[in-house]
C-alpha cells in the first residue's frame, strides 16, 4: 500500500476508533452512568420537544383554517400598509391582515393548549367520579352479588358434586377487603406520600421537570420557524448541499408521518369509543360512557390497549349482571374484530402510508423494546424507515435497467 497522506489518514482513523471502541467496551458502566446523567439533563428538554410537537398539530390547523395564515411555510413577516392606499376600505384591509399575522401565533396556541387540557379535563371529570360511585356500589351490592353468582354457577355446574361443593364453601368478606383497599387508598398512601422524604422529591422533581418541558415547548412553539433556520444553518455550515437536502427531506417526512400519526390515532380512538357507547346504550348494557371513555382512553395505545377498557368494564359489569357481562365481552370481541380489520388498519395505517403487516410488525417489537411508548413511536418510525427504503430500492432498480 501507498502510505500517502489519504491512506496515512484513513489508516490513522481505523486506529482512533479501534481505540475509542476498545476504552467504550472496557469502561461499558461508567459509559451507562455517564450517559444516564446526561439524559437526565436532557429529559425536560426532550419532553418539552414531545408536549410542542403534540401542541403544534391542532396549533398548525387553527392558523391555516381559522386565521388562513401558513406561518409554518415561511409567511412569517407581518403585511406592510402601502404609502398611497387606493380607499379607506383598502388601508382597513391591510390593518385587518397586520393584526390578524400578529395575533395568529399567540391566540393559536392559546387555544390548542385550552383544547388539549379540556379533553383530559373532560375525561377526569367523567372517569373519577364514576369510579368513586361505582367503587362505593361494588362495596354495596358485592354481599348480594356472592349469592347471585353461586347460584348461577350452580345451574352451569349442577352436576358437578366436587365443584359445587367448593362453589358452598367459597366464603370471601368482600364488602371488607374493599373497604380496606378504600382506606389504603385514601389514608394509607396519603400518608406513605406525606411523610417519606423520597416521595417527596420525586413529586417535586416530577412537578419541576414538567413546568421546565412546558415552558421550553412554548418558545419552541413560538419560535420554530426561526429555530428551523437556525439548525439549517448550522448543517449547511458543516455538510454539502446533498447532505442538507437529504436530511431536510428526512425530517419533512418524519414530521408529516408523526402528525399523521397522532391525528389518526386519536380519530381512531374517539370512533371505537363512539361505537361502545352507542352500541352499549342500544343494548341497555350498564356504565356505557364510563367504559366508552375508559375504551376511547386506553385506545390510544395501539391496537391492545382497549383490551384495558375491556377488563375494567367487564368488572364493572359484572357485578350488576353476570351475563351482561359476557354479552358485553362478546361485543367487545366483535368491535375488536372490525376495528381491528377495518378501522385501524385504514385510518391509522394509511395515515402513516403503512401496510397492516408492518403496523402489526411494529407494535410487536415496539412492545417487546420499550413498552407502551415503543408502540406509539415504533409506527411512525417505521413508516418513515420503509418509505425511504421503498424509495432506495425503486432507486436501484431504475438504475440497473439504464
Amino acid at each position: 500500500m501507498d502510505l500517502n497522506k489519504n491512506n496515512l489518514k484513513k489508516i490513522l482513523g481505523i486506529i482512533t476508533f479501534t481505540l475509542l471502541l476498545s476504552a467504550l467496551l472496557i469502561h461499558v458502566e461508567a459509559v451507562k452512568s455517564y450517559l444516564a446523567f446526561l439524559w437526565g439533563i436532557a429529559y425536560p428538554f426532550v419532553m418539552g420537544g414531545v408536549i410542542a410537537f403534540i401542541l403544534n398539530i391542532p396549533m398548525t390547523l387553527i392558523e391555516k383554517k381559522v386565521f388562513r395564515v401558513d406561518l409554518a411555510a415561511g409567511n412569517v413577516s407581518q403585511p406592510q400598509l402601502a404609502e398611497e392606499p387606493e380607499s379607506e376600505a383598502e388601508l382597513s384591509s391591510q390593518r385587518a391582515d397586520k393584526i390578524r399575522y400578529k395575533l395568529a401565533r399567540p391566540i393559536s396556541l392559546l387555544l390548542s393548549i385550552l383544547f388539549v387540557f379540556t379533553i383530559l379535563t373532560v375525561v377526569l371529570v367523567v372517569v373519577i367520579p364514576q369510579l368513586g360511585k361505582t367503587i362505593d356500589s361494588i362495596g354495596e351490592g358485592m354481599t348480594a352479588f356472592l349469592p347471585k353468582a353461586q347460584a348461577w354457577l350452580e345451574e352451569i355446574f349442577g352436576d358437578s358434586k366436587e365443584i359445587m361443593n367448593y362453589i358452598e364453601s367459597f366464603e370471601f368478606d368482600w364488602k371488607s377487603w374493599l373497604e380496606q383497599f378504600k382506606d389504603f387508598a385514601l389514608s394509607g398512601a396519603g400518608n406513605v406520600i406525606s411523610y417519606t422524604m423520597s416521595a417527596t422529591m420525586m413529586v417535586i422533581n416530577g412537578v419541576t421537570t414538567f413546568v421546565i418541558a412546558f415552558i421550553f415547548s412554548l418558545y419552541v412553539l413560538s419560535q420554530k420557524e426561526n429555530l428551523a433556520r437556525q439548525c439549517i444553518k448550522v448543517i449547511n455550515a458543516f455538510l454539502s448541499d446533498k447532505a442538507v437536502e437529504r436530511i431536510c427531506y428526512v425530517c419533512r417526512l418524519s414530521h408529516r408521518t408523526f402528525s399523521k400519526f397522532i391525528t389518526g390515532q386519536c380519530m381512531e380512538s374517539l370512533i371505537l369509543g363512539a361505537m361502545f357507547v352507542v352500541t352499549m346504550t342500544i343494548f341497555r348494557l350498564p356504565y356505557a360512557l364510563l367504559v366508552g371513555v375508559l375504551i376511547a382512553f386506553t385506545a390510544l395505545i395501539p391496537m391492545v390497549g382497549a383490551l384495558i377498557g375491556c377488563v375494567v368494564g367487564a368488572f364493572l359489569i359484572l357485578m350488576v349482571n353476570p351475563m351482561q357481562a359476557v354479552f358485553f365481552v362478546i361485543l367487545f370481541l366483535v368491535l375488536q374484530q372490525i376495528e381491528g380489520n377495518l378501522i385501524y388498519p385504514h385510518v391509522v395505517g394509511n395515515s402513516v402510508g403503512l401496510p397492516s403487516i408492518w403496523v402489526l410488525f411494529a407494535v410487536t417489537v415496539g412492545g417487546g423494546l420499550m413498552g407502551i411508548a415503543g408502540m406509539l413511536i415504533f409506527i411512525p418510525l417505521m413508516s418513515v424507515l420503509y418509505t425511504l427504503f421503498r424509495e432506495w430500492v425503486n432507486l436501484r432498480l431504475r438504475e440497473r435497467k439504464k
